[in-house]
């Protein structure tokens, strides 16, 4: 591919654009990890990442992906043949399922269409029927970034306490934390996943378990495996602001700042800022005469919008002529879906006019592309934006 002027335009959902401030941070020497100015920055981010989980009780910091999180979720919390309730809201939900089966659990998915989201009822029904409480976990993908759906969390607690059902609660917020409302400790989840690549504005590389203290009591007698994913180990050197083995230092430093940016703009003002430029986003892709993959109003994504092209059309060959002209990434279709969606990224560090800029670089990729469409989405999405805008500006409340 030839050189192009400009900036990259990377919408995918996630990884995410890094804001200068936090490559400023992370642009620094790399520190003793053992030293005094290390064990400050640790007890900082240690105690600042609580705030975002919402949370009062601690949260690991792994140097790993995402993925490692859902293991060290498993691994902590469960033994060998332990039976996990899942649901198939999407590729992410099929993924850690998959690993779970190859850290020798047993695993039961009540099947979804990629559509919606995880179901309280069905839940609920399975968790009803299974008397003898031989299932161990539910296992939900909070917000599934391959489909754009997010899943009720405080009504699939509520499935479990109305069943009187003791199994733990973990959720996966990989591609919800920092841009979708998320509460740990009120909604009752034992074990919440995070990753650093998306809502927090870091490059990937950092991983996060927050916990509650019926996790933390199984975590006693569970008996997978588990050496670098362990617990408590961490636990025993976190309350010094240290870390059993090498951190990634240098994107603790970004964290730090990624925390202060997030609780200074405040979280519900992050959450609404999502939330409008996912509405403005779909407002575009109805006013192009396409589809939006989730079906259910309620369950939309803040994060993400995943686009259903027409019969006939090849996402990835659309995605392809964006990326070639105008130097644009746009996310796959993956799993059931591939080649059939694009998926929009409008997620951590993002404006209304990036958002133009993104939505406009799809406008002119469709024509080119000559997926049938109507060429008025990028103009529905100002109407909106501006229109939110002035109604804030009025001191009015508009919804979306």
């Amino acid at each position: 591919m030839n050189t192009m002027p400009g900036r990259h335009f990377l919408q995918i959902p996630g990884p995410t654009n890094v804001p200068d401030r936090v490559l400023r941070a992370m642009d620094m020497p790399t520190m003793d990890h053992r030293g005094p100015e290390f064990q400050a920055l640790g007890k900082r981010v240690l105690s600042g990442i609580r705030s975002i989980f919402q949370t009062e009780n601690p949260v690991i910091i792994y140097p790993a992906s995402g993925t490692g999180a859902w293991e060290a979720a498993l691994a902590n919390t469960l033994s060998p043949g332990d039976l996990v309730l899942m649901y198939e809201s999407g590729q992410f939900a099929a993924l850690w399922k998959k690993l779970a089966e190859k850290l020798g659990l047993r695993t039961e998915f009540i099947s979804g269409d990629w559509r919606r989201a995880a179901d309280p009822e069905a839940i609920a029904q399975r968790l009803n029927a299974d008397k003898s409480h031989e299932i161990k976990a539910v296992c939900v993908v909070h917000n599934e970034t391959s489909t754009g759906c997010v899943a009720p969390i405080p009504a699939i607690r509520r499935a479990i306490n109305e069943a009187g059902h003791p199994a733990l609660f973990l959720v996966d917020t990989i591609s919800s934390l920092g841009s979708i409302d998320f509460r740990h400790d009120e909604w009752g989840v034992d074990v919440t996943v995070g990753g650093s690549q998306k809502g927090l504005m870091l490059p990937p590389g950092l991983s996060f378990n927050a916990l509650s203290d019926k996790a933390l009591e199984a975590s006693k007698s569970a008996r997978l495996a588990r050496s670098y994913w362990d617990w408590e180990e961490m636990l025993v050197m976190n309350k010094n602001g240290f870390f059993p083995y090498t951190p990634a230092t240098n994107l603790l430093y970004g964290l730090d700042t990624a925390i202060e940016m997030l609780l200074d703009e405040g979280l519900s003002r992050v959450f609404a800022r999502h939330a409008r430029h996912s509405e403005a986003t779909r407002r575009a892709v109805e006013a192009w005469g396409l589809e939006v993959l989730c079906r259910d109003p309620a369950q939309h994504s803040g994060s993400l919008t995943a686009v259903l092209l027409p019969d006939g059309q090849d996402a990835d060959q659309f995605r392809k002529v964006v990326l070639d002209h105008f130097n644009m990434s746009l996310g796959a279709g993956l799993g059931k879906v591939a080649g059939k969606v694009f998926r929009i990224g409008h997620l951590g560090d993002f404006n209304d006019l990036m958002l133009l800029g993104t939505l406009g670089g799809v406008e002119m990729g469709l024509d080119i592309a000559g997926v049938p469409h109507r060429p008025a989405g990028v103009r529905a999405a100002m109407d909106f934006l501006s229109g939110h805008r002035q109604s804030e500006g009025n001191g009015k409340v508009v919804a979306g």
